[in-house]
């Protein structure tokens, strides 16, 4: 190798390496390194929601089960076989009040009015006679032509025969009645709008007087049975025995595919007994099903027996009170609040009501107070905050 690429290759690279360090050093030496300047502690960024007092209704939340209002054991009076049934006469059937059910053969009880007639017309005639008998009698002892012969004693007036036609002539009064009412109960009516439950009957069967035949449901009214804990019971207006009002309003609802159904009703009176299983209370609701009373049009789902519908009872009006989220309470029925520094404060409260989103505290907050809906870590009292306000309770 030359002289020549020896230091093309070697001494050329190393000076250009020297004058490299000694340019970056001189650009170094000319910069002033930047000032340290301090950032503000601004506080944790923090949801609130400033606090408000106003009146609230108390909602109680429950299931219950729809049952008939009215329900009867159809029953004949008399017996005979079936002489005709209306084809409605089938389980789920529906019979407006007045409408005929069914009839048993009247034969034989027409027979018997007309035997009961027969026998009232003879007791007439009988106390007619019986009566001219008692008035000739008297005619013969007044031609008697005796002293001091007084007053005709009962006998000889025929007053003991006379009595026994009368007492005759009503006893065959009240058999035609009798058989009257006979042949009239050969025809069963429905005693009121009602559906049929269930049946026993088929055309030419032969009726048994005091045999059910039939179950009949009311449809002009339904009844919710309703499970309660005993501690809701105090929020709600239940009528007891002789009250003549009605109690706390109620709302029912059912879910039938994407439409959602619902009634409105009232608290009519308490079952009177505590499940001992379960140990709640029964309460009952009155609910009229007549047209009018559902949010839907008629042709779709009744309130039908044996449905399990969701009930709102509107109970008690609370004339000042403090509403908050449930996810606001924290530990030890506490909350979190932001002082006017925007420091965090931890304050107790006391919880009136826990309703299904909401939480009722009557003691602990003040109007105007803001309290934090942000969970933190670690939070203690006088953390710094960054609170960014929310709409106002309600």
């Amino acid at each position: 190798m030359s002289k020549k690429n020896l230091l093309l290759k070697i001494i050329l690279p190393l000076i250009i390496l020297v004058i490299g360090v000694i340019g970056f050093k001189s650009l170094t030496g000319l910069s002033t390194p930047p000032k340290k300047q301090a950032q503000p502690q601004r506080g944790l960024l923090v949801e609130v929601l400033t606090i408000a007092t106003q009146p609230h209704q108390v909602t109680v939340h429950a299931t219950g089960t729809v049952a008939p209002g009215m329900e009867i054991s159809l029953v004949p009076e008399v017996s005979g076989k079936i002489d005709w049934l209306s084809p409605q006469l089938v389980t789920g059937g529906f019979f407006r009040k007045g409408e005929k059910l069914l009839e048993i053969d009247q034969r034989d009880y027409r027979l018997a009015v007309e035997q009961a007639q027969a026998t009232l017309a003879q007791a007439e005639v009988a106390l007619q006679t019986e009566e001219q008998q008692s008035k000739l009698a008297l005619e013969e002892w007044q031609l008697l032509n005796m002293d001091d012969k007084g007053e005709p004693s009962p006998l000889v007036l025929r007053a003991p025969q006379l009595k026994k036609e009368k007492a005759n002539l009503d006893a065959a009064r009240a058999g035609l009645k009798k058989a009257q009412l006979n042949l009239q109960r050969t025809t069963l009516y429905a005693p009121f709008d009602c559906r049929i439950r269930t049946e026993q009957v088929d055309p030419g069967q032969y009726l048994r007087a005091g045999t059910a035949v039939a179950t009949l449901a009311g449809t002009a009214q339904a009844e919710i049975k309703v499970p309660l804990p005993l501690s809701e019971l105090q929020w709600l207006d239940i009528p007891r025995a002789g009250d003549t009002h009605t109690g706390s309003r109620a709302t029912i609802s059912l879910t039938s595919g994407s439409e959602r159904l619902t009634w409105t009703g009232e608290i009519v009176r308490s079952a009177g007994e505590i499940d001992p299983a379960s140990h709640m209370a029964t309460i009952i609701v009155a609910v009229d099903t007549a047209d009018g009373n559902r949010s839907t049009p008629q042709g779709q789902l009744d309130l039908s027996v044996g449905l399990f519908v969701d009930v709102a009872l509107h109970g008690t009006h609370l004339p000042e009170v403090v509403s908050i989220p449930r996810s606001a309470l924290r530990e030890n029925d506490s909350v979190w609040l932001a002082d006017l520094e925007d420091r965090l404060q931890i304050r107790p409260v006391h919880v009136l009501r826990r309703e299904q989103d909401t939480l009722l505290i009557d003691e602990g907050l003040s109007a105007g107070e803001r309290m934090i809906l942000t969970t933190l870590d670690g939070a203690v009292t006088g953390l710094l905050l960054r609170p960014m306000a929310q709409e106002q309770t309600r």
